[in-house]
């Protein structure tokens, strides 16, 4: 039978892009979603049969809402091959504004615990069978803390100590655990970023890069890699000196200022 991918986030941006490159690999799809219809409009434009993929509906910072698509998967699809926990939400927190605490929460509820609970119903069955993949997907902003993303920054490098934990427990059931972190996308989560974005990637680039890595097994990958060694120089600086190159630096958008 041919593979499968369940995949979060599957409406738009990394996620989007990473269902049509597993469709373009022969894989069928699960894709999973809040805005369901326009995964449906996406499939239909992309000229998608309606016998290779199917589509849930589900908020990933409700675990009982992607526990159920997880386990409806399982039941009309099958247990998937490899499962991409790509879902996931970016804004900016003041500490000091009450609301943004709230932020602060919605974020690793997304981000966090739905990576969890999107993991959750197919851990279990992929032991059993002695293969599968578990995809995080992560940011090169979890390497080092940016001034105006404590909530982002802090949920991405929970996300990489979580895969880490995840890779150790299941490696013995041939289970493999990959972390994925992108560094700039160009994708509706980062257009409104009010800062330079280097080494900006298309979505569909980024796709195929993180593709082949997880078809490759890595346990661990930066895309670009360009970004990996400028992550990793961040992370040598001292924190006087790492302090002064980030003073100023324009700070993401907070919810508020979204309109939201």
């Amino acid at each position: 039978m041919d593979k499968l991918v369940f995949i979060t986030g599957a409406s738009s941006g990394i996620g989007q892009a990473l269902a049509w490159r597993y469709h373009q690999a022969g894989w069928r799809l699960a894709l999973a979603a809040r805005r369901a219809d326009e995964i449906r409009d996406w499939a239909v434009r992309q000229g998608l049969p309606p016998d290779r993929y199917a589509v849930y509906g589900a908020d990933v910072a409700q675990t009982d809402s992607i526990v159920a698509a997880g386990e409806a998967c399982i039941a009309s699809q099958g247990l998937p091959d490899a499962v991409v926990a790509n879902a996931g939400i970016s804004v900016g927190v003041d500490t000091a504004e009450r609301e943004d605490i709230d932020a602060m929460a919605r974020t690793f509820a997304t981000n966090n615990v739905g990576m969890a609970a999107t993991f959750h119903p197919f851990v279990r069955g992929m032991a059993a069978r002695g293969s599968g993949a578990l995809v995080g997907i992560a940011s090169v902003g979890g390497i080092r803390g940016l001034p105006g993303h404590g909530a982002y920054c802090a949920s991405k490098a929970a996300v990489i100590s979580y895969c880490e934990s995840l890779r150790g427990e299941l490696r013995s059931a041939g289970v493999k655990v990959v972390t994925i972190c992108p560094g700039y996308v160009a994708t509706p989560l980062t257009s409104r970023n009010r800062y330079a974005m280097p080494f900006l990637m298309k979505p569909e680039d980024f796709a195929d890069r993180a593709f082949r890595a997880i078809e490759a097994g890595a346990s661990y990958r930066v895309i670009p890699w360009q970004m990996g060694v400028v992550a990793k120089l961040l992370r040598m600086l001292p924190n006087a000196v790492f302090d002064r190159v980030l003073k100023g630096r324009p700070r993401k958008h907070r919810q508020k200022e979204k309109g939201s």
